[in-house]
């Protein structure tokens, strides 16, 4: 499965637990996350999507530790059974994704 796939399940998965997701880029700092969460109960996570093989470059481990030294919520999510363990901390009834998050043929 494709890193933008993974991507749009864990926005289905946050927007179903009544979050809201940005898409986090910055010009001038390299490393930061794909994602940030904002959740109902207010808790904001920073979120790294990645696929199944795939690594963090050495500055996206800097960032996680510095999150994590902050004391902020960091989460690196390698596949969409990762994301539902996730979402389930939030209580997440398993629903059946949209077909643009569950049956989308690789490109």
């Amino acid at each position: 499965m494709r890193e933008s796939e993974i991507e749009r399940y864990f926005v289905w998965a946050v927007q179903s637990l009544g979050g809201v997701t940005y898409k986090f880029r910055s010009p001038t700092q390299r490393g930061v996350v794909d994602r940030i969460a904002c959740m109902p109960n207010g808790e904001t996570w920073f979120v790294e999507i990645k696929t199944e093989g795939g690594r963090l470059a050495p500055l996206q481990k800097l960032f996680a530790a510095d999150m994590r030294r902050l004391g902020q919520r960091y989460a690196c999510l390698w596949s969409t059974e990762e994301i539902d363990i996730w979402a389930l901390n939030y209580g997440l009834i398993k629903k059946k994704p949209p077909i643009s998050c569950s049956n989308e043929t690789a490109q």
